[in-house]
This record gives C-alpha cells, sequence and structure tokens, in this order.
C-alpha cells in the first residue's frame, strides 16, 4: 500500500534555532518513509486582541485546508494516546485513499473555535500546555516513531 502523504498546517516559522534543528532531525527520518508537506500560516498581527488575532489566524489555517484533507487538530483538551495507540490511529487515517492526515498547530494563543469545529479529529499531545514550537517538534517526533512502531523497527522500545 502506498501511503498518502502526510500534512502540517501550522501557525508561524520555527524561529527558535534548537527546535528548528529538532524538527528538522525528526522530519529527516520522517521523509524516508512517507512524503511530508508543511503549510505554514502567517503569524496573526501582534498588536491585535488575542482573540482576533486567533480568528485571523484561523482564516489562514482554514483556507489553506484542502477536501483531500482530513484535519487534526492539536489541542489540549482533544483525545490523548499511547505512541502505540497514535501509530494505529494513524495507519488508520491513512486508510482513506482519497484523503490525506493533515496536522494543524495553533500559534502562540492556541487556535480559533472555527478551526477546532472544522477538524475530523481533537488530539492532545499530554495535559500539559507547551509552546507552538515545541508542540510541533514533538509531533514530528510522534509521527516517526509511529511510522516505526508499523514498520516493528526498533526505534520504540
Amino acid at each position: 500500500m502506498t501511503l498518502k502523504p502526510l500534512r502540517i498546517v501550522a501557525v508561524g516559522r520555527l524561529k527558535t534555532p534548537f527546535w528548528k534543528a529538532a524538527a528538522e532531525h525528526y522530519v529527516e527520518r520522517l521523509v524516508r518513509w512517507r512524503a511530508f508537506t508543511e503549510s505554514i500560516i502567517k503569524d496573526g498581527d501582534p498588536s491585535l486582541p488575542i482573540v482576533d488575532r486567533n480568528a485571523l489566524e484561523g482564516k489562514g489555517i482554514l483556507s489553506a485546508l484542502s477536501a483531500s484533507d482530513i484535519p487534526v487538530v492539536l489541542d489540549e483538551r482533544g483525545k490523548t494516546f499511547t505512541s502505540r495507540q497514535f501509530s494505529v490511529f494513524l495507519e488508520r487515517l491513512s486508510e482513506n485513499a482519497s484523503r490525506r492526515p493533515c496536522f494543524i498547530i495553533g500559534g502562540a494563543f492556541g487556535l480559533d473555535d472555527s478551526v477546532k469545529q472544522a477538524a475530523s479529529h481533537l488530539i492532545a499531545l499530554g495535559p500539559l500546555t507547551m509552546t507552538h514550537e515545541l508542540a510541533r517538534v514533538v509531533l514530528f517526533e510522534q509521527l516517526y516513531r509511529a511510522e516505526s512502531l508499523t514498520r516493528g523497527l526498533p526505534y520504540h522500545h
């Protein structure tokens, strides 16, 4: 079975050098097995109130989605998984022949409700709040781990 590419839609570029390097490390590993695309949504105007900023970023996210995307929103109130459960979740998403998994990560102040309402799935990386840059690195590592598990490789031990 040829796997659909993974897609990430994220607000803001990774700016902190060590988060950027960590993300690149896992993406390099991940693309050995699976095509990967990332769409970056411009950060909202910092002079705006948070609600307006999130709404602006939300519009950008929603306009970036296509009919072939299965929107999976990262939200601290979403469903949590073990790494093995996440691997099975990703496999199931990938079985859809006409659609691809699309993971959505908000900006510094989270996501507008319109994005959460458009999601097929809300998932959490855990109950802790983390920076959006760290969340991206953790997601990339877990995607790599999930692909390793699927292939029975020893990365996950």
